[in-house]
């Protein structure tokens, strides 16, 4: 397919993200955005030069609904299967319940649409390092641990993350949450197996009640053990660390040689890549953008008849059902008031 296809971007939040994406990707065009019709909507419309749809346009190829989901309160599910019954094809972001997605699977296989959940992270430049490492990892050693923390407005994209980098979830199982202490603290700690890996899950169980969007300590982080070392992913944004096992030898007599003659000619620690993730601004102009991009270039597979769109599918299934029970584990979030946070330029710590 030599066409280009034209984009509608439904909702204008992060949607601001995947209009750069659009005009980034090879082989896309955006075509309008579809919303309420607010101040906002109409101006971004302007600004991009694109009409303002406040219902279903009949002259796209691919709608990317960026709205949150039955799941969050939202229209979106609802939003996608209208598009998918016109035979659109369909770029959902997350989260989504699984019975959500089974009714958006079975819609696009009876329209012979094309329907992708973008779990948005694993499209980023920086996680797709990581998983790459890591299946690099995995290939030559036996995994003994996986390390997790995100914040819950993420929680799903940091399964999908531990799935593509351990390469599968099953068999997967979690136990309730440690107790808290009596003063409260912002994450809770699970364990549990992903891939039949040990896993250990902290997850900051927290929501401003004003800014939910907000307020996260962090978005993901993640450490992956083996014999030989531990392969991290320091932030979302990286950077991809790797850090042998320290390994002191041991003379005739049993007692340790902490003699760096003796040490092995390994770096302790070593960046895979660039060494620092760049700036916010980076971030948001170009490395988002980018990973919408990535994701667009993955439906387009499927719109193609390249891609196991019937794997990718029962996979994202497990992923829900596994958010799901995560979800249920923690409970509601705790609802906080946190200031907002002042900004701190790392020459003030060195």
């Amino acid at each position: 397919m030599s066409r280009t296809l034209r984009v509608v971007v439904c909702g204008t939040g992060f949607g601001q993200v995947y209009l750069k994406g659009v005009r980034a990707a090879p082989g896309f065009e955006p075509a309008g955005i579809l919303a309420r019709g607010s101040d906002r909507s109409r101006a971004l419309a302007r600004r991009w030069g694109v009409p303002l749809h406040t219902s279903i346009p009949v002259d796209v190829d691919v709608a990317c609904v960026v709205v949150r989901a039955g799941s969050l309160g939202g229209a979106g599910t609802e939003l996608a299967l209208e598009f998918l019954r016109r035979g659109v094809h369909v770029l959902q972001e997350q989260p989504v319940t699984g019975d959500e997605l089974a009714r958006c699977l079975r819609e696009a296989r009876r329209t012979g649409a094309a329907y992708l959940l973008n779990s948005f992270y694993v499209h980023l430049e920086p996680i797709r390092a990581f998983v790459s490492a890591a299946r690099a990892l995995l290939a030559r050693r036996q995994v003994l641990f996986a390390d997790a923390a995100c914040a819950v407005q993420v929680a799903y994209p940091m399964i999908d993350i531990l799935g593509q980098a351990l390469g599968r979830l099953r068999p997967w199982s979690l136990a309730d949450p440690a107790p808290l202490p009596a003063s409260g603290a912002p994450f809770r700690s699970l364990h549990g197996t992903l891939a039949g890996v040990p896993l250990t899950l902290r997850v900051q169980n927290q929501l401003h009640h004003k800014d939910p969007d907000n307020h996260a300590h962090f978005l993901h982080r993640v450490a992956i053990g083996t014999d030989a070392g531990v392969l991290t992913l320091a932030d979302t944004h990286g950077p991809v660390l790797w850090s042998p096992r320290l390994h002191a030898p041991r003379d005739e007599r049993g007692d340790l040689v902490l003699d760096g003659s003796a040490a092995p000619p390994l770096t302790a620690t070593v960046p895979l890549g660039p060494p620092a993730a760049g700036s916010f601004a980076h971030l948001m102009d170009e490395v988002w953008p980018g990973g919408v991009a990535h994701a667009l270039a993955r439906l387009r597979e499927a719109v193609e008849g390249s891609a196991d769109t019937m794997r990718t599918g029962q996979y994202h299934l497990a992923t829900c059902r596994l958010w799901e029970d995560l979800t249920r584990r923690l409970g509601p979030p705790d609802l906080v008031d946190l200031p907002e946070p002042r900004p701190l330029p790392i020459e003030e710590l060195t």
